[in-house]
């Protein structure tokens, strides 16, 4: 049974971004997001396969990047502000090179204002696929391009794409990052 992540939701306070910023930073040992009404939610840790499944698709996508210098890669203790006023923080994220220089020294050291090109979910024992499914399409209306939920419970991966409805794959599965990230592939055993 997945367990959904603490949401806290605050009607009567409402956070300046620099107050959430804050509030981050003076909890680091709590993994915050912030919904665009204003909820905030503390994310669970996750567990070892769900963490060693998240530092392996971290090693190949930072590889590919490192060899095509094309742009940046972010874990998942970084925190987008995206268009829509929500604070999300994928499990993986890059940024084509251009998109992320634009930004001024001040944005990208905060909470970057600016939706990546390519995010990925990771799906762990207690998130809800639901949830999960709602924040990739987010994602997409934030201008994501290409994202990825990867769902070990159902052996599944699911591809969204601008305009296109989501695509599921059954693992294992090996995932193209197309004209994103041309030349990363991706190859997801079964779990």
């Amino acid at each position: 049974m997945a367990i959904s992540p603490l949401t806290l939701n605050l009607d009567t306070v409402h956070l300046t971004d620099e107050q959430f910023y804050q509030l981050c930073q003076k909890n680091r040992e709590l993994n915050f997001e912030r919904t665009a009404k204003g909820e905030l939610i503390i994310m669970a840790p996750v567990g070892g396969d769900s963490g060693n499944r998240e530092a392996n698709l971290m090693i190949d996508l930072g590889i590919w990047n490192r060899q095509t210098d094309l742009g940046f890669t972010f874990s998942s203790s970084t925190v987008f502000k995206l268009p829509n006023g929500a604070d999300r923080s994928p499990d993986a994220a890059w940024i084509r090179r251009e998109r992320w220089l634009a930004l001024t020294p001040e944005e990208r050291r905060k909470f970057p204002p600016i939706a990546p090109d390519f995010v990925v979910e990771l799906r762990s024992a207690t998130d809800s696929l639901e949830i999960l499914r709602e924040k990739m399409q987010e994602y997409l209306d934030a201008g994501v391009r290409l994202g990825w939920l990867i769902n070990p419970q159902d052996q599944q991966v699911e591809i969204y794409r601008q305009a296109r409805d989501a695509e599921v794959q059954n693992l294992p599965a090996e995932l193209a990052g197309e004209d994103v990230l041309p030349g990363f592939t991706l190859n997801l055993p079964l779990y």
